[in-house]
């Protein structure tokens, strides 16, 4: 009555906008196509991955590049573990943090390596403990077996310098790609549990975004496992670019000269010039043709003449030709080397590398790896007993060790025949 709402109208006001409301979203959510639904999909699973930061062409790419390095890497850890190695093809898709956390065992060894030279990035493998502790007591001269325990400062130093290898061995397949040198750094081997651990301490791309590379090992029959490689996105497409772009000028390159004819080869010399009578006789036949044609064997016909047909060719003038018999100068006389000769002189002054040897032994990497100052070596040699003398690596001589002044000698007691 005097312009006022009364509680019930608000009410009845209220209730009709939160319909249409309503209304509107579901609406707006029944014609939202489903093609938007599916690229939303990552999202809406809280990964926070972004999909379009690579697309499938880039993936492949990079997937081919890691598959030709590891291969290189598979041949050298064969050398190091004495065991068939096997590495499958690679499956490259996108990750963070929480993915690597979610989807790999734990604890595991994290080796990070930087490329020092030719190409500027850091790359990180990922390595079950399992998996780590049984290359290590492969490289130690075990079978395998002796994964009891947990890692240490000697696993982690032997898979470092197993990495350094692998990777080295894929460098070098980089390097060839690109046409430049590649090097990396010693890598860093650290186990960790990765709950605990704040990624930026370990690299800082690990932090958003990057590139998960996948690989299935297998070693033996005591490794089936998983071998991961993480890049940052903007290395791994500056390596993908790298070697595109190269592979593409190399080709650019070459393609003019194989499509550039031939420069014509030089003609034959011609052979000693017959005599006057010989000359006289063909005067019709050029003679750098017939020297061409006697160089090959007569095994071609001349131009116009039928196949298979003898070429006629004036013999009894050909035999004229001034031919005697080849003399060779006589070297009998003492012009022969010989150890103990006269000529021996002339290889007097060559240098050649005497080396004395003490003795040998072998010993196992952990035993190496224990070395500090003041750790005695035993030899194979007797307290005493006559030193070898080697020379160029050839042993030729036995002797004492003597002490001239202030240095060390060696008394040849025995020449060996």
């Amino acid at each position: 009555m005097d312009g006022m709402l009364s509680q019930d109208e608000i009410n009845a006001l209220l209730a009709g906008m939160d319909t249409g409301g309503g209304d509107a979203a579901a609406g707006d959510s029944a014609d939202a196509p489903a093609s938007d639904a599916g690229n939303a999909a990552p999202s809406a699973g809280g990964s926070g991955i972004d999909e379009s930061l690579l697309t499938d062409a880039e993936k492949d790419a990079i997937g081919e590049v890691a598959n030709i390095s590891m291969g290189s890497s598979a041949t050298t850890l064969y050398s190091l573990v004495n065991q068939k190695v096997n590495i499958t093809t690679p499956q490259v898709e996108l990750a963070n943090w929480d993915t690597v956390i979610n989807n790999y065992e734990r604890p595991c060894v994290f080796i990070q390596i930087k490329y020092t030279v030719g190409l500027d990035g850091t790359n990180i493998l990922i390595l079950k403990e399992h998996d780590v502790m049984v290359i290590t007591d492969l490289m130690m001269g075990g079978d395998g077996s002796n994964t009891d325990g947990e890692i240490g400062e000697l696993q982690l130093s032997a898979i470092s310098e197993a990495m350094n290898q692998m990777m080295g061995a894929a460098a070098t397949s980089l390097s060839t790609m690109i046409n430049q040198k590649v090097d990396i750094s010693p890598p860093q081997a650290t186990l960790l549990d990765m709950i605990n651990d704040d990624p930026s301490d370990i690299a800082e791309f690990l932090t958003g975004t990057f590139v998960k590379i996948s690989f299935k090992m297998q070693i033996g029959e005591l490794v089936d496992s998983t071998l991961m490689q993480l890049y940052p996105i903007d290395f791994a497409k500056t390596l993908k670019d790298t070697v595109i772009t190269d592979a593409g000028d190399g080709g650019g390159e070459a393609a003019p000269e194989a499509a550039a004819a031939p420069e014509p080869a030089p003609a034959p010399a011609a052979g000693p010039a017959p005599d006057a009578a010989a000359a006289g006789a063909m005067p019709q036949m050029d003679p750098n043709m017939m020297a061409g044609q006697m160089g090959m064997g007569m095994g071609m016909p001349q131009m116009g003449m039928p196949m298979g047909m003898p070429m006629q060719m004036p013999m009894p003038q050909m035999m004229n030709m001034n031919i005697q018999p080849a003399q060779f100068q006589n070297f009998a006389g003492g012009t022969t080397i010989m150890a103990g000769g006269e000529n021996i002189g002339i290889i007097r002054d060559v240098p050649l590398e005497v080396t004395v040897e003490l003795g040998r032994t072998a010993k196992p990497i952990a035993d190496i790896l224990d070395f500090a100052p003041g750790t005695i070596i035993e030899l194979d040699k007797v307290a005493g007993e006559p030193v070898d003398v080697l020379v160029n690596g050839k042993f030729v001589a036995k002797g004492e060790v003597v002490v001239i002044e202030e240095s060390f000698g060696v008394r040849v007691t025995e020449i060996v025949q």
